[in-house]
C-alpha cells in the first residue's frame, strides 16, 4: 500500500480524506490544511492524523493529493515534487499554463508520476460509451448548474466546462484550429455563463455550454458521427446509443426504417450499454496507485491536464474580444 498524505481538508478534501481511509491501495498517513482551527475539527471529528507543516506530511509519504484553492496548486505540487513525491492533484491542474508546463517538466526531472483529477472520465457512463465513440464530427455538451458560491473564484470555463472540454479532448483525434466563445458575468466578477465552439483539424466541431446560475442540475453530452449518435448523461450515469445500418431486404414488423431522398433505407437500432455503477472520485485515486505500482502511465495525464487548461484559457480569450 502507497503511504499517501492529502494538503486541504475543504469540501473535497474532506470527501478525498474518507475515500483514502477506506481505500485498500492506499495508506492514509493524514493531511495538512491551512486553516489550522479547521483542521483540528476534523481530525477531532473523524480521527485523521492532522500535520502542522506541509514538510512533515510530504516527508511521511510516498504520494501527495492535492485538493487545495486552485490558486495554490502550482506550489504544493513543486514542493511535493522536488521532495520525490508522486502527486495527483485536483482540477484544473494549476492557474496558469506556464505553471502547468513547469509542473510538468519538474515531474520528468524528478521522475515522478501525476494525474490530475478530471473525474468525469471515471463516470460509469462516459466509460460505458468510450469504445462506442469513434470518430465524432459534431459534439454538443450542455453543463448547467445551481448557483455556489464555492468555485465563482474562477470563470465558469475553468470551474465547470473544463470537465467536458478534457472529455472532448480525450476521444477526439485531432488538434485543434480554431475557437469562437461568448460568455455574461450575472453574479460574479467572471463569466457565469459561456458557450464555446472548437473547431477541430480534422472538421470536427464541439459546441460546449456552461452555466452556474441555472434553475436545474445537467450534465449531458452528445456525440454524433457516421451511422451512430451517442448520448451520455453525466448526472444521471446514463447512457444511450443509437445506431444506423443497412436496412434488411425484408424488414421485420417492428423495425425502425428510413428512407432518404435517393432511396437508400437504413435501420436504425438502439442500444443502451450496461453502465456499471462506480465511486469515480475512488477509482480515479486508485488509478493512480496502479500506474505508480506497475510503473504505467497514469489515465489522465499532466500533459493531457495542461492542455484542457489551454483550451480553457483560449476560450477565456475568445470571451474577452
Amino acid at each position: 500500500m502507497l503511504k499517501i498524505g492529502v494538503l486541504g481538508a475543504g469540501h473535497l478534501g474532506k470527501i478525498h480524506l474518507r475515500l483514502l481511509q477506506q481505500s485498500e491501495k492506499y495508506e492514509l498517513v493524514g493531511f495538512y490544511d491551512e486553516n489550522q482551527e479547521n483542521g483540528a475539527k476534523i481530525a477531532a471529528e473523524f480521527g485523521y492524523k492532522q500535520f502542522d507543516t506541509i514538510a512533515k506530511l510530504i516527508h511521511a509519504v510516498d504520494v501527495i493529493d492535492i485538493v487545495t484553492p486552485t490558486l495554490s496548486h502550482y506550489k504544493c505540487a513543486k514542493v511535493s515534487i522536488k521532495s520525490g513525491k508522486h502527486v495527483f492533484i485536483e482540477k484544473p491542474i494549476a492557474t496558469t499554463v506556464e505553471e502547468a508546463e513547469e509542473i510538468i517538466a519538474l515531474a520528468k526531472e524528478y521522475k515522478v508520476k501525476g494525474q490530475v483529477g478530471h473525474v468525469e472520465r471515471f463516470n460509469p457512463a462516459f466509460i460505458a460509451t468510450k469504445n462506442t465513440i469513434e470518430n465524432p464530427m459534431f459534439i454538443e455538451t450542455h453543463r448547467l448548474a445551481e448557483f455556489n458560491p464555492r468555485g465563482t473564484d474562477v470563470p465558469v470555463v475553468l470551474d465547470l466546462m473544463i470537465h467536458d472540454i478534457d472529455a472532448i479532448l480525450s476521444v477526439v483525434n485531432s488538434k485543434v484550429k480554431n475557437i469562437n466563445a461568448s460568455g455574461v458575468s450575472v453574479i460574479s466578477e467572471t463569466p457565469d455563463i459561456a458557450n464555446a465552439r472548437i473547431e477541430f483539424e480534422n472538421g470536427c466541431v464541439a459546441n460546449l455550454t456552461s452555466s452556474r446560475i441555472s434553475m436545474k442540475n445537467m450534465r449531458k453530452t452528445r456525440f454524433f458521427q457516421k451511422d451512430a449518435y451517442i448520448s451520455v448523461d453525466f448526472l444521471e450515469k446514463k447512457c444511450e446509443v443509437v445506431k444506423m445500418k443497412d436496412a434488411p431486404e425484408v424488414p421485420g414488423d417492428f423495425d425502425m426504417i428510413l428512407q432518404n431522398a435517393e432511396g437508400v433505407k437504413k435501420q436504425i437500432y438502439f442500444s443502451n450499454p450496461e453502465v456499471h455503477q462506480n465511486n469515480a472520485i475512488l477509482d480515479e485515486l486508485e488509478s493512480f496507485a496502479d500506474a505508480i505500482n506497475n510503473d504505467t502511465t497514469p489515465i489522465v495525464t499532466l500533459e493531457q491536464a495542461t492542455n484542457a487548461l489551454r483550451v480553457a484559457y483560449q476560450i477565456i480569450e475568445s470571451m474577452k474580444k
